[in-house]
């Protein structure tokens, strides 16, 4: 990752976050899961090698060849990397983890 402080800003909101719901819930339990779905969550959208999801789907079952590399070196600005097939996908699995997230938090 180029440039941490995207992560280093999510890591900090995320401290802030578990702060709040163990302040507020008084719960150790509660608190190291949402500290570990933040995590998760924090990992599945900026970890990911963009450079190889970027390429067509059906050659995400194949190594990146130097044509490709050469490529998506041209291509360049955000919005190249939104597709939505990626949207959809992410929308939906964040949506069910906040509401299981936030059932279990306020219960």
């Amino acid at each position: 990752m180029a440039n941490d402080s995207a992560l280093r800003n999510s890591l900090v909101w995320l401290a802030a976050v578990v702060f709040t719901v163990f302040i507020c819930t008084h719960s150790f339990k509660k608190m190291v899961v949402t500290y570990i779905l933040g995590v998760l969550g924090i990992a599945g959208i900026l970890l990911p090698d963009w450079d190889f999801f970027d390429r067509d789907y059906s050659r995400w079952f194949y190594p990146v060849t130097e044509e490709e590399k050469l490529a998506l070196a041209q291509r360049s600005g955000f919005r190249n990397r939104i597709s939505p097939l990626r949207v959809v996908v992410y929308t939906t699995i964040y949506s069910y983890a906040l509401y299981k997230w936030w059932i279990f938090i306020t219960s």
